[in-house]
């Protein structure tokens, strides 16, 4: 049987592991750390995501996650672009504050400035992606956005940030 996208559904005896359960087995793998920027129009919105994820070189397509409950998606869902900032090793406050909600997360100390197309960048990062985003895919409580990469600044000198066992950490 060839199964394709259009095609599949998951099967309804599967009940899924507890929450708790499937949080402790994705502490245990490390991942990168990136704060994520978009604006819709009604201002800068931003957040620590560990979700990032390149998905095609031809075209150069990346995806990431974010949740349907938190402040930063409905702007996220309107926005035609986003910026992927990389965060390096010696940047954990950014990356707290970007996963700490009811707060203004652009400002002070938060440093940021528009790219020449309008999308908020944050300085002093050890890189970032300018993206089109292209598709929203439902899963569960979150929503994975795919993007295109249209645009990219690295400081190729810089260790990134890990997240790992509820750390932050580099290597």
């Amino acid at each position: 049987m060839t199964v394709t996208a259009s095609s599949y559904s998951a099967p309804s005896a599967f009940s899924g592991i507890a929450p708790q359960r499937f949080k402790q087995a994705f502490r245990r793998h490390p991942a990168g750390v990136v704060v994520v920027t978009a604006d819709a129009g009604a201002g800068p919105v931003g957040f620590t995501a560990t979700s990032l994820t390149s998905l095609s070189l031809d075209p150069p397509l990346v995806s990431f996650g974010i949740g349907t409950s938190t402040s930063s998606w409905p702007h996220v869902e309107r926005a035609g672009t986003a910026v992927v900032n990389f965060l390096g090793a010696d940047q954990q406050a950014l990356a707290t504050t970007f996963a700490t909600s009811d707060i203004d997360r652009f400002a002070g100390p938060t440093r940021w400035r528009r790219l020449p197309e309008g999308e908020p960048v944050l300085d002093g990062v050890a890189g970032w992606l300018r993206l089109g985003i292209e598709q929203l895919v439902p899963a569960g409580d979150h929503r994975i956005v795919i993007a295109r990469v249209v645009d990219a600044w690295l400081d190729e000198g810089r260790s990134p940030l890990l997240f790992h066992d509820g750390a932050y950490h580099s290597l």
